[in-house]
This record gives structure tokens, C-alpha cells and sequence, in this order.
């Protein structure tokens, strides 16, 4: 068969995605990419690992035939956070990076899984219950790249044929690997606090609705689409997926059923709360439950037991 590469192996979704993968279709048919982020021994014992930087055309390409790349799920980027620090780096590692993963797929006809964002929308989209269609208009440059990467991978199938999947993430909780610089990473902080320190000071406001989603169901997402029928897919590049709405105070009130001594208190930090005030409560995820079947197995009671279960077994390792 032909091979699989993941980009942005070793990050929050790779790190969990290539095991995954590897489980699926067998540990030498997964190549694992990294650029910068030394890889887990985990990862390196699993399979091939390559150094892949997306920005380097040639060096992807040599990478693409020397392990006769059938498919790429391409995972790296600059998160919201981290983007608005540095605005230039997050448009060339999103922006260029995709478009010469774009460029190989188009010469060896390959097909790209590119996950987008609850970032693609803006402070204009329709906040409750946001439609798969609707205006999007973001005002981070993280958001930016991903309306861009959206309509290149629109592009990209339109004009040249090429097999493109995508889904916008809502915020992925996981224990595995730290998050890297979005604005949802307190639903991940959240939980290493209660377990070691029973406290927790968060970032974003009282009342802060956001979509979220356990790391076992992103996985599922990714996987699931690009083995969906494609002559069903009617939206191909930007499904909105979600599993539970959430607000600082309800992750806290969950994890008290556990942790009855856990308390939590309030530091905003504005960057972060704008991008969030920015960004819809709700996601309307109905296209991607017709088009292929989308269904989420964890709901917030069963993402916090789980959670705690696992981390606390990590934290005991480390």
C-alpha cells in the first residue's frame, strides 16, 4: 500500500494521531514528520521517523518519494496564541507550508487531510449555534491562515483533482502532549493543576463558552473523513465538528466530582479572552453527522473521569 506522512507528528493532535494511524494501517506504512520539536521515544520506537520541514519544497518532496507517500495528514502549525506573538512566523508555517504540501499532493496526486479551526470564524460569524456556512471574517492571524488554507484546499480539489479533507477543530483536550499556544489550552492546564496542586488560576473569564472536544474523538474525526465515501462529501475542507460546549466554571464543577478539594480563581489574560470573545459559542456540526457520520463518544462526565484517570497515571510516571 501507499504510505501515510504526518506532518506535526510530534504535537498535541500528532503525537496522538500517528500511534493511531500506525495501529490502523501498520507501524511501517505511518511516517512520522517533525521539524523543530524533539519526538518522544515513543514515537521514535514506533515507526519511521523523518525531519520534515513543510517550508523546504524539495526536502518534502525527496520525503514523498523515498516512502512513496500516498496521503498526508498535515498537521503543522502555529496555534492562535503563539500566532499573535508572531504573526509572520504563523503565515509562513501555515500559509506556505500548506501550500507546498498542496504543490506535492498536485505532482504525485496524493491525498491531504488538513484540519482548520473554530479559529476560521470572527466576531461577525453568528456566535450560537454557527452554521457550516456562514461569513467568518477573523481577527487573529492564526484565524487568517486557516480561512486561507480553507479556500486553497477548496482550491486545490476545484481546479487540480486533488483528494482534500478537512475539519475545523473546536478546542482539543488531551493528556498525552502539552498543548502548544492556543486559546483553549486552559482546558488542558486545568486538569495537571487539579491533580498536582488542587488549584487553578484561569486565563479566560466566567462565562466563556467555547466548543471543545477529547483527543479519542479529533482522532476519530480525522481518521473517519478520510476514509468517508468521497462522493458524499459536499464540503470536503471545513466540516465543523464538535462534542460539548463548554465554560470555565462547568470543567471546574466536573472535575469537583473527583477532586472535591479543587478550587479555582480568575487572572484574565486579555490577548487570550479577545481571541475567545472572538470566536463562536456554538458550532452547527449537522453537515458533517450527514455528509460521512460524525458522532462524538465522549460527553464532559466521561472526559473528565477519563481524563483525570489517565493524566494522574502520567503524572505518577514523570
Amino acid at each position: 500500500m501507499k504510505r501515510i506522512l504526518v506532518t506535526g507528528s510530534v504535537g498535541q493532535i500528532g503525537s496522538e494521531l500517528t500511534p493511531a494511524l500506525r495501529d490502523r494501517y501498520g507501524s511501517d506504512n505511518v511516517i512520522a514528520g517533525g521539524h523543530r520539536t524533539k519526538p518522544s521515544k515513543e514515537l521514535l520506537d514506533g515507526g519511521p521517523f523523518e525531519i520534515v520541514d513543510c517550508g523546504d519544497l524539495n526536502q518534502l518532496t525527496e520525503v514523498i518519494k523515498k516512502y512513496n507517500i500516498g496521503t498526508v495528514y498535515h498537521l503543522a502549525a502555529i496555534l492562535s496564541a503563539v500566532g499573535e506573538k508572531n504573526p509572520q512566523l504563523a503565515w509562513s508555517v501555515n500559509i506556505d507550508g500548506l501550500y507546498n504540501v498542496l504543490e506535492v499532493a498536485r505532482e504525485f496526486n496524493l491525498a491531504v487531510f488538513v484540519p482548520s479551526s473554530i479559529a476560521a470564524f470572527g466576531p461577525s460569524t453568528p456566535k450560537i449555534n454557527t452554521p457550516q456556512d456562514t461569513i467568518q471574517r477573523p481577527t487573529t492571524i492564526y484565524g487568517v491562515t486557516k480561512v486561507a488554507g480553507e479556500l486553497l484546499c477548496d482550491y486545490y480539489f476545484k481546479r487540480f483533482g486533488i483528494d482534500t479533507r478537512g475539519v475545523r477543530y473546536p478546542g482539543i483536550i488531551s493528556y498525552v502532549t502539552p498543548p502548544g499556544g492556543g486559546t483553549t489550552d486552559y482546558a488542558v492546564e486545568i486538569f495537571y493543576e487539579a491533580i498536582q496542586n488542587k488549584h487553578y488560576t484561569c486565563p479566560l473569564k466566567k462565562g466563556t463558552s467555547l466548543d471543545m472536544m477529547y483527543m479519542p474523538d479529533a482522532i476519530k474525526a480525522a481518521i473517519n473523513l478520510m476514509e468517508a465515501n468521497p462522493d458524499k462529501l459536499i464540503h470536503r475542507n471545513a466540516f465543523n465538528v464538535t462534542a460539548m460546549q463548554l465554560k470555565p466554571e462547568i470543567l471546574e464543577e466536573s472535575i469537583k466530582k473527583y477532586i472535591p478539594e479543587f478550587r479555582m480563581d480568575y487572572e484574565i489574560d486579555p490577548l487570550k479572552q479577545g481571541i475567545a470573545d472572538s470566536w463562536p459559542d456554538s458550532m452547527d456540526d449537522s453537515c458533517a453527522r450527514e455528509e460521512w457520520g460524525w458522532k462524538p463518544d465522549y460527553n464532559l462526565e466521561s472526559m473528565t473521569k477519563d481524563m483525570l484517570d489517565k493524566l494522574s497515571i502520567k503524572l505518577l510516571k514523570n
